[in-house]
C-alpha cells in the first residue's frame, strides 16, 4: 500500500509486538511522541469511522474532535477491525477498509520523523508528519488535551 502511494519507506518488522505507544517508542530507541498512534473513533450520526493521528505521548481530546465532527463514541475492538481491517494495537493510518475522515495532531510537528503502525503489531513504518498530510489528505488540526 506505501509503495502504490509512493512512500519512499518500506514497513519494518519489530522482532517484540509495539501494541503501545511506549513498546513501539522503546522497541525503536525513540521518545514516545515520535509514535504516530492511530486512534479510532465511532461518529455517532453515521456510524462512520473517525482516525485521529496523534504522537504518541499527548491525549486525544474527545470534545475537540467531536466539535470536528460531530458526536462520537468509542470503537469497540469490532468496529475497529470491520472498519479497517487492523485489529487494535496495529492500526494504521492508511489502507483502511473503508475510508475514515481523518484528523491529524499538530503536535506530530514537532518531530521531523515519526513512526505509525503498518496494520500489525510488529509491523511499523517511517515517515515525516507532512507525509501523513499527503497520504491521507487529512487536515491538520489541534485535538489533544493541553
Amino acid at each position: 500500500m506505501l509503495a502504490e502511494l509512493n512512500h519512499p519507506h518500506v514497513p519494518q518488522w519489530l522482532s517484540v509486538p509495539a501494541r503501545t505507544c511506549q513498546e513501539a517508542a522503546e522497541a525503536l530507541g525513540l521518545q514516545t511522541g515520535q509514535i504516530a498512534k492511530s486512534v479510532i473513533f465511532r461518529r455517532r450520526a453515521d456510524e462512520v469511522a473517525v482516525l485521529v493521528v496523534a504522537s504518541g505521548d499527548k491525549r486525544v481530546d474527545e470534545r475537540k474532535v467531536a466539535a470536528l465532527v460531530g458526536p462520537i463514541g468509542r470503537a469497540d475492538a469490532d468496529f475497529v477491525k470491520s472498519r479497517t481491517g487492523f485489529s487494535i494495537g496495529g492500526v494504521s493510518p492508511v489502507g483502511h477498509l473503508t475510508r475514515p475522515v481523518t484528523l491529524i495532531d499538530r503536535e506530530l510537528f514537532r518531530f521531523d520523523e515519526v513512526w505509525a503502525a503498518a496494520g500489525h503489531p510488529h509491523g511499523v513504518f517511517r515517515l515525516a508528519p507532512a507525509d501523513l498530510e499527503r497520504l491521507t489528505g487529512a487536515p491538520v488540526v489541534d485535538v489533544v488535551q493541553a
